[in-house]
């Protein structure tokens, strides 16, 4: 690192300058140091039934086991396609221990969206809550997925209360939509086992250990594409450690004195498939933590009377999250005492919001900034601080960023341009993509993230635009071009353009501007038709039907001057 880079003179005490992710062999290492150290220590909680780090270890010995006796080529890649239950840590963990490559899910997909993920990774098997289990039917047969791992929600809550929970999601709620699945051994080509029976098989089997090394993949982290189609960002051993250790050396100043690291209790409400929890919950494990899980936090009434069971240190949240707790009369009751870090991130944090939030909880909102690419990890404001900044804050231990023109030189300090980041977090490439991979880095080995900024003389960056079409709803990167490519084949759409729109609560939402080549096509249609094929936050809010679209000469729709014109 560049010792005289401006941003380290703006350091809380004693935060080292950089990492050493060689201290481990490989993310299964500092998993099993973690299981080792914590043992007998609570890991999780979730519906009041806790697991320690105890069980972790042996439950996903066993289901690794068990995935090593399916017979999957080395560095196979296995999807988890799980809300955020105990399973998923217990198939994260298991996944990794076997030699395999996690592909995360989003449970919310469409089959369109889900068969696009794992065709392209090259998904041989899956780990899935029945809930979902209709979608994966609907393109089971497209895929090169052989073998399903399905599990109901009350699987890991213990005996009878475990049973009941699954009985009432699937009889009394009715959250397991109808599904046909190859049940049992039976199919030649696939089969389904039930998560309690491969934890049962695994325990009879030994599981061989890792030979994973930190330069082996760990995850397939699919984020959106500017083509229209999701990319998977490679995401090594060495990339995962090397972004736990920064977060940890980032996060622990403002729990010094306060509260032991293996005390720390950490809300976790956004889902672990995206990365800004997935990095949370490992610098959890690491600190030998405990997480609340919360399987749906957009039922804001549930997830506050978790909180009123047990003081929580870390809350991490997006803008609109916090906004929801907020505006919730029982979440402004609660005792905020314990809280010592609010850590905003995944879009924009609103000023507004970040004042409210310091007046009710007495807690300042810390903003930071990562992406999937890198591992959710790049610039924080010092989580000391006591007021909200409105900048992203310095480059986080062992990362250097820089900010560039067009053609990958330096601009001047102050002056704006592309943000580029660089450490050893950031992705190895696009998982079979060379010419998306060679375009996302510069000649000095910087990574381009598409966002405008200043970075100023004490080493402090501020996003002011963005270089791409990219929106981001709730936190999540949606692409225009996807939108379109979808909507597009709506009967009675001749054309569209999708661009975002400022909200207040969800940071952007998507207007969706149409030219019908069917007059009688209305708005309800159009809205029916992304229901069925697109995920909630890739919905849009708004449908505008135009005669014609703003283009450049050579026919390119100007998503910009629409954008300009709300």
């Amino acid at each position: 690192m560049d010792a005289a880079a401006p941003w380290f003179k703006n350091y809380p005490p004693n935060v080292p300058h950089d990492v050493h992710p060689e201290q481990y062999r490989s993310l299964v290492h500092l998993l099993e140091d973690s299981f080792t150290r914590h043992a007998d220590r609570p890991l999780s909680v979730c519906m009041d039934r806790w697991m320690s780090y105890a069980e972790l270890d042996r439950l996903s010995t066993q289901l690794g086991a068990w995935l090593q006796g399916l017979g999957l080529e080395p560095g196979a890649r296995v999807a988890i396609m799980l809300p955020n239950v105990p399973q998923f840590a217990v198939s994260m963990a298991g996944v990794l221990r076997a030699g395999f490559t996690c592909v995360n899910v989003n449970p919310l997909y469409t089959a369109r969206e889900l068969e696009h993920q794992l065709k392209d990774s090259g998904a041989t098997a899956i780990i899935i809550l029945e809930n979902f289990a209709h979608t994966l039917a609907q393109v089971l047969e497209r895929s090169s997925v052989r073998h399903i791992c399905l599990t109901g929600m009350g699987d890991l809550l213990g005996g009878l209360y475990g049973s009941w929970i699954t009985f009432a999601v699937r009889h009394l709620a009715k959250m397991v939509p109808a599904f046909d699945l190859p049940l049992g051994s039976g199919c030649s080509t696939r089969e389904v086992t039930r998560f309690k029976q491969a934890l049962a098989l695994g325990a009879n089997r030994q599981l061989m250990p890792s030979t994973a090394t930190l330069d082996s993949i760990a995850f397939l982290q699919y984020t959106g594409g500017t083509t229209g189609l999701s990319k998977g960002a490679v995401l090594t051993h060495r990339n995962i450690v090397a972004a736990a250790l920064q977060a940890h050396t980032w996060f622990t100043p403002a729990l010094d004195g306060k509260v032991q690291g293996h005390e720390t209790h950490i809300v976790a409400a956004l889902p672990l498939y995206h990365i800004f929890a997935l990095t949370v919950s490992l610098f959890a494990m690491r600190l030998g933590g405990s997480l609340s899980l919360i399987p749906n936090p957009r039922d804001i009434p549930k997830f506050v009377k978790v909180l009123k069971k047990r003081p929580f240190h870390v809350l991490p949240a997006v803008n609109t999250l916090f906004n929801a707790l907020l505006n919730n009369p029982e979440f402004r009751q609660l005792d905020f005492s314990q809280l010592f870090i609010s850590q905003a991130g995944g879009m924009a944090a609103s000023e507004g919001t970040a004042r409210q939030w310091h007046e009710v909880t007495g807690c300042a909102m810390i903003e930071g900034w990562g992406m999937s690419e890198t591992c959710a990890i790049g610039t924080n404001n010092p989580v000391t601080n006591q007021r909200f900044t409105g900048s992203i804050g310095l480059p986080l231990p062992g990362i250097s960023v820089a900010i560039k023109d067009d053609a990958g030189d330096d601009v001047p300090t102050g002056q704006p341009g592309e943000l580029c980041i660089k450490g050893p977090n950031v992705m190895h490439s696009y998982y079979n993509q060379p010419a998306e991979t060679a375009k996302a880095f510069t000649a000095d080995g910087y990574m381009r993230t598409g966002d405008i900024a200043v970075l100023d003389a004490e080493g402090y960056t501020r996003i002011i635009d963005r270089k791409k079409d990219m929106m981001v709803v709730s936190g999540f990167n949606v692409y225009p071009n996807e939108l379109e490519n979808v909507i597009s084949m709506c009967p009675g759409v001749l054309e569209c353009a999708a661009v975002g729109v400022q909200d207040d609560r969800q940071g952007e939402s998507i207007k969706v501007y149409v030219v019908r080549s069917d007059p009688s096509l209305t708005e309800d249609q159009v809205m029916r038709y992304c229901q069925e094929q697109l995920t909630g936050y890739k919905r849009p809010r708004y449908i505008e039907f135009r005669n014609e679209l703003p283009k450049t000469n050579v026919g390119k729709i100007l998503r910009r001057e629409l954008r300009g014109q709300g």
